[in-house]
């Protein structure tokens, strides 16, 4: 059974003020935002060259391209859950995390050297698994180090932290590309040397939390098998699930939307990274707002009309009015999207298992909305074959016009208090 929660060692403190805790935001917490905004640097500069990289340079088709974007996006599936199941079952998640950053890590090495795109195939689908060991670690750590209260205020700094370098990664990549046209080895170097820099902070000063241990759970200890089956089971989180996988399917990649842009506008390549500037900085500007948002209004509230947001940007992007102002409000629809459900889909999930299952909850909401975008790429590569750019980005769109009457109705009622209970697999 599960015993009293102990204050965790670095969440803020709940005596005092009413409002002190939702105030403040954990060391834990910015610590892990600068090692999320260092890699991000290094991720997101490989991911500004890439589409532009991979259909102007080695002449993939859109079809090519979805299945590489949607490896991309869902390759980090495979390892999510056992992420996370890692992370509960060692009680260690900052160690599970490094690892994943580490491999990540290595890879820019390796990105330096590939040749071909059966190699570069391979170096990216090994990044993603470091990404998908280490995204449930990290966020278990954020929530295991803030009062549920705040949990959206908090998911939002992070956030912000991390949207900072994936807004400053595509900046370097377009100022070495300027400088140095083509040549993106530079760009692969130094996105090592981000990495290698986030990795650092993370093994020199973040905290070695153990969630379980500090909340006094350590008799309820995480089963041998995986957990995830199990949790979908339970109600609540199962229609999470369903309704984050409902929504997953229905988004766009951020690649297959730029290039829309750039077939549209005939944008040069120099400045495609420039889009993913723009994405991130109304990421950023909104990270913090709509967390609290969420955490004042409902996080399911918020994360359903982050989807109404994602339309709006797929009618920038289809649309026939093309020009700056279309391009920015896209954008800026965009990255809203990702400030309305990225952490508040975390937050959420964080409030509907036990503390010693936490990690794996987390990853099995990443697991499914990863593995709905991989078939989302792979579907909508497709689609623009055969309907056209703007076409298939229409069709998306009315598909999730009608997604999000149904996710609501799905997530009606999932943030009722849930009463202690056991972990799933642990003895009563």
């Amino acid at each position: 059974m599960y015993m009293t929660e102990r204050p965790r060692p670095d969440a803020p403190r709940t005596a005092g003020p009413a409002g002190s805790a939702r105030r403040r935001v954990g060391s834990t917490v910015v610590l892990l935002g600068i090692v999320s905004l260092l890699t991000d640097v290094s991720s997101e500069a490989v991911s500004a060259v890439l589409p532009i990289y991979l259909t102007a340079v080695l002449g993939l088709s859109p079809l090519a391209y979805g299945f590489i974007d949607g490896l991309y996006q869902g390759v980090s599936a495979l390892v999510r859950i056992l992420g996370g199941w890692l992370a509960d079952r060692a009680d260690r998640p900052k160690w599970v995390a490094f690892l994943g950053y580490g491999l990540s890590a290595v890879t820019k090495v390796a990105l330096i050297a590939a040749q071909g795109l059966g190699a570069v195939t391979a170096v990216i689908t090994v990044d993603r698994l470091g990404k998908g060991l280490r995204t449930a670690p990290r966020d278990a750590l954020i929530a295991a180090s803030t009062p549920a209260a705040s949990l959206g205020r908090a998911f939002g700094v992070h956030r912000a932290l991390d949207t900072t370098g994936a807004a400053i990664g595509p900046l370097l990549a377009f100022g070495i590309l300027w400088f140095v046209p083509g040549d993106y080895p530079a760009v692969f170097i130094a996105s090592l040397a981000a990495a290698v820099m986030g990795l650092a902070v993370l093994l020199l000063l973040v905290p070695d939390l153990r969630p379980r241990r500090d909340a006094g759970t350590l008799a309820a200890a995480t089963p041998l098998s995986p957990p995830s089956l199990r949790l979908l089971g339970q109600r609540r989180f199962g229609r999470l699930m369903l309704a984050a996988g409902l929504l997953g399917l229905l988004t766009i990649s951020d690649g297959f939307l730029y290039l829309s842009l750039t077939r549209r506008d005939d944008l040069a390549a120099t400045w495609f990274p420039l889009l993913y500037v723009g994405t991130n900085v109304a990421y950023l500007a909104l990270a913090i707002p709509l967390g609290r948002l969420a955490d004042r209004f409902g996080r399911a509230r918020v994360l359903v009309a982050g989807h109404l947001l994602l339309i709006g940007a797929y009618l920038c992007a289809a649309g026939p009015v093309g020009g700056l102002g279309a391009t920015a409000l896209c954008l800026l629809f965009l990255g809203a999207f990702y400030a309305a459900t990225d952490g508040v889909l975390a937050a959420l999930t964080s409030t509907l298992v036990p503390t010693e299952v936490r990690a794996s909850g987390i990853a099995t909401a990443q697991t499914v909305v990863a593995a709905a975008r991989f078939a989302s790429s792979v579907g909508f590569g497709s689609l623009w074959l055969w309907l056209g750019r703007g076409t298939a980005v229409y069709a998306v769109a009315a598909a999730l016009v009608l997604a999000v009457p149904l996710a609501w109705w799905l997530l009606r009622g999932v943030e009722r208090p849930v009463s202690a209970q056991p972990a799933p697999g642990a003895r009563a």
